[in-house]
Order: C-alpha cells, then sequence, then structure tokens
C-alpha cells in the first residue's frame, strides 16, 4: 500500500515553468516527474567532495609552525600557503 504525504516546495520560476513544461510533454503529472528526480538522485553515489590538501609550513628545527604563523588567522595561512 503506497502512502502520500502532501508537501510544500520552493522551486526557482524558471525551474518550476521549466519542469512543468517537461511534465507536460512526457504526459505525466509535475509530482511524478518531482518523484523521479529525487528517486534519481537518492539512487546516485554521492561523490566524496573534491578538496585541495593544504600543506601547514613547519619548522623542521622545533617540530612546531614556522616563526610568525598564526593557526587562529585562517585568511592569514591562506595567504602564507599561496605565497601572497
Amino acid at each position: 500500500m503506497s502512502r502520500h504525504m502532501r508537501t510544500t516546495i520552493r522551486l526557482d520560476d524558471r525551474l518550476l515553468a521549466q519542469a512543468r513544461r517537461e511534465a507536460a510533454r512526457r504526459g505525466e503529472t509535475l509530482t511524478a516527474l518531482i518523484e523521479e528526480g529525487v528517486r534519481l538522485v537518492l539512487a546516485r553515489p554521492r561523490a566524496a567532495a573534491q578538496t585541495k590538501r593544504v600543506v601547514l609550513p613547519v619548522s623542521t628545527a622545533t617540530g612546531g609552525t614556522l616563526p610568525g604563523v598564526d593557526l587562529d588567522n585562517g585568511a592569514a595561512l591562506i595567504d602564507l600557503i599561496e605565497g601572497r
């Protein structure tokens, strides 16, 4: 037995218009089109986020960070790492 729940979603006006046209072209309801889209997204394995690895500068003499490196200042760390 299939249960349905009514809900409200907010869509960009252009996306909604495009979805309505596509549902009409297919001869199905907007609800059926949205359900299909959600099923497709949920069935697709989620790719791991591709993030760039950051290597912090480390002093080999003391084992800590280089002089002047403030680990509490993220913006300054990025500037230092990127050579700015």
